[in-house]
């Protein structure tokens, strides 16, 4: 499933998650995703832009070791990622959805009234925060490569 449609797909869950747990979840989704589409284009995009995608894929894998924690084996959206055909469109994607996460984040820290969710969701969103500059820094590199003249 290409990158593009699978972000749409993490969005909608999380627009529509109301228990805390959901919350959560969906932002391990998201970090598993952004670790997929790290390692998909750190394989197959383009060479000049392949060290910053191996960054985005470590990113967001150490972010999303939690995740196996939280979901089932079988319900990592991510594992279902086979392309990547805009990066661009997927890059912006993701990081629109990471602010998104960050935001969802914000309001169940607020609300929480248990020192461990609290902390989790403050784990949750350094992670958003890191991955995003991951996101931006394989973004400016796509762009370097085009001012300087390579296809993407």
């Amino acid at each position: 499933m290409d990158a593009t449609r699978l972000i749409g797909a993490t969005r909608t869950a999380l627009a529509q998650a109301r228990a805390v747990q959901d919350i959560v979840g969906e932002a391990w989704q998201t970090q598993a995703l952004a670790g997929a589409i790290g390692s998909h284009l750190a394989v197959h995009g383009p060479f000049e832009a392949r060290a910053a995608a191996g960054g985005l894929s470590e990113a967001g894998a150490r972010a999303s070791g939690a995740l196996r924690q939280t979901l089932r084996a079988g319900a990592i959206r991510a594992a279902h990622l086979s392309e990547v055909r805009d990066p661009w469109v997927a890059l912006a994607g993701l990081c629109g959805l990471l602010g998104e996460v960050g935001i969802a984040l914000v309001g169940v820290a607020c609300s929480s009234d248990e020192d461990a969710l609290y902390w989790q969701c403050m784990e949750a969103i350094d992670a958003a925060d890191e991955t995003s500059d991951r996101v931006r820094w394989l973004q400016r590199r796509l762009a370097l490569r085009e001012r300087e003249g390579g296809a993407a």
